[in-house]
């Protein structure tokens, strides 16, 4: 997938000076062959440094030693108790995103030479950490067997990865967001802080853009591959010399402006000016840039395409953008849910949008007109959308926002597809979330979040929850079990 930063990370040991070195360097050689071992093929080898850290002039070695070897993501590994400035200085001094883990012991035969203390020295290093305002991954129980410390390394990836995305990321946006649709409006500042870029650009400046396309080279290329990708879902084929007119006036649009930044997202327009004056409605090609890698929130959602994006470099996969839209009917509850799926009513919603998912994400689908704006507007320029039902499956529903108060603020909820037909229009599915109806009221309600929410497909709750509180955002909501009251929860049933 392109737009995704590839994580080469690198393992540091570090060993207090009156601790057997040998200690330290033999287990960082272990933990190196079963990282290797294990994760290298698919996630890619970890880069062994040669140096121990036990100075700070060591740490100036070990630094420049990974920065020659292009490494971007570091393990500080406490193969013993560890020198307590020395490593945490190894996060102050590491540009990217840092993990702290130790080594178990091994034996009950080597306690005396053979013991390293580094669940002891885990402790002084995250003490350390703290006084030094310095903010580092630590796994849920960082010490552990060679073995053990490498699937934490495993787990501590794809946080790197949207780490690393995000410092490099441009969000383009073409607005203004549309009227009444506050929902979608957000301060920007938040996004400065995390050290995202933005470009707010008019819908005019987009169109001078499309226009200037007419004619390209490049559309009937384009156009093939949609109609090889449609097949018998190709129900409006005239539209696609337009629409592959407009995707290629994103994508250049991309190149010329991402500048300093290595990867983008936007934030597109969609209505109520754009089908009159394009002549079409964008979601296909929305649709089909992101399952290239190049997520676009609809209605100018820029802290939307924020959440897609950060969806896709944690999952690696395509992800969507959906409305939590509507509730699921009664009789579609007892004749295909009940007694079939372990699921109160309220625990089910549908997740829609007009056609912006990826045809990878759907069971079948159709490109056609979109029926909610053709309900005022002409039906030849509300074409262009992509309907089906979303595929069944683990997903995760998430968002990162912020509101007038300027703070960041999350919400996590692993949950399911259900394999039901949805039996409605645009792009959509029948999902399921424990507790759903809780978390509705008391994380989405009250929290004042948006419609508009991330969908990732797999459960990925865990990697989230940990890259946002890596991030700083106090504030994480999730759907709480029952019997696990929300602060502002009734506590009263009856």
């Amino acid at each position: 997938m392109i737009n995704v930063p590839v994580v080469k990370p690198a393992l540091i040991s570090v060993s207090r000076d009156c601790f057997p070195l040998s200690l330290s360097v033999n287990r960082r050689k272990a933990l190196t062959e079963a990282y290797n071992s294990k994760y290298g093929k698919n996630l890619g080898e970890i880069y062994e440094c040669s140096v121990c850290v036990m100075t700070e002039i060591h740490m100036q070695e070990a630094l420049k030693e990974i920065k020659a070897a292009d490494c971007n993501a570091l393990v500080v590994y406490l193969g013993n108790f560890g020198p307590e400035t020395a490593e945490t200085l190894l996060c102050k001094y590491f540009d990217g995103p840092v993990i702290y883990a130790a080594a178990a012991e091994e034996s009950d035969k080597d306690l005396v030479q053979g013991r390293g203390d580094a669940y002891c020295g885990m402790l002084n290093a995250s003490y350390n950490l703290r006084l030094r305002n310095l903010k580092a991954y630590i796994p849920e129980y960082p010490v552990g067997t060679a073995e053990e410390c490498a699937d934490m390394i495993s787990d501590f990836i794809p946080v790197a990865r949207a780490v690393i995305g995000l410092k490099n990321l441009k969000i383009i946006s073409f607005g203004p967001r549309p009227e009444n649709f506050l929902a979608c409006n957000a301060p920007i500042k938040p996004l400065y802080d995390l050290g995202v870029e933005i470009q707010e650009n008019s819908e005019l400046d987009l169109f001078e853009s499309y226009n200037n396309h007419a004619g390209d080279s490049r559309i009937e290329g384009v156009v093939k591959e949609m109609a090889e990708e449609l097949k018998e879902g190709n129900k409006i084929p005239e539209i696609l010399p337009k629409l592959a007119q407009y995707e290629l006036t994103l994508l250049d649009w991309v190149e010329a402006h991402k500048e300093s930044r290595q990867f983008v997202t936007i934030a597109g327009k969609c209505w109520p000016a754009f089908q009159t004056q394009f002549g079409f409605v964008p979601c296909y090609v929305n649709s089909r840039l992101a399952d290239k890698g190049i997520p676009v929130s609809c209605e100018v959602d820029i802290y939307g395409a924020l959440s897609e994006y950060i969806g896709q470099l944690v999952s690696g996969d395509t992800v969507t953008l959906l409305d939590i839209n509507n509730s699921v009917p009664n009789d579609m509850f007892e004749n295909n849910i009940k007694g079939k799926f372990d699921y109160k009513h309220t625990d089910l919603f549908m997740g829609f949008h007009c056609g912006n998912t990826a045809s990878s994400k759907l069971v079948s689908y159709t490109m056609k007109n979109q029926m909610i704006m053709a309900r005022t507007l002409p039906v030849e320029v509300t074409n262009g959308t992509l309907e089906g039902d979303i595929i069944p499956g683990d997903i995760t529903f998430f968002r990162l926002q912020s509101a007038s108060d300027t703070k960041l603020r999350a919400y996590i909820a692993d949950g399911e597809v259900l394999p039901v037909a949805a039996k409605s229009f645009g792009g959509i599915g029948v999902f399921a979330i424990k507790e759903m109806g809780r978390f509705y009221r008391h994380v989405l309600i009250e929290n004042n979040f948006p419609h508009h929410g991330a969908v990732a497909f797999g459960h990925h709750g865990k990697a989230l929850y940990s890259l946002f509180g890596y991030l700083g955002i106090a504030d994480i909501g999730f759907n709480q079990p029952a019997g696990m009251l929300y602060k502002t929860e009734n506590p009263f049933k009856y």
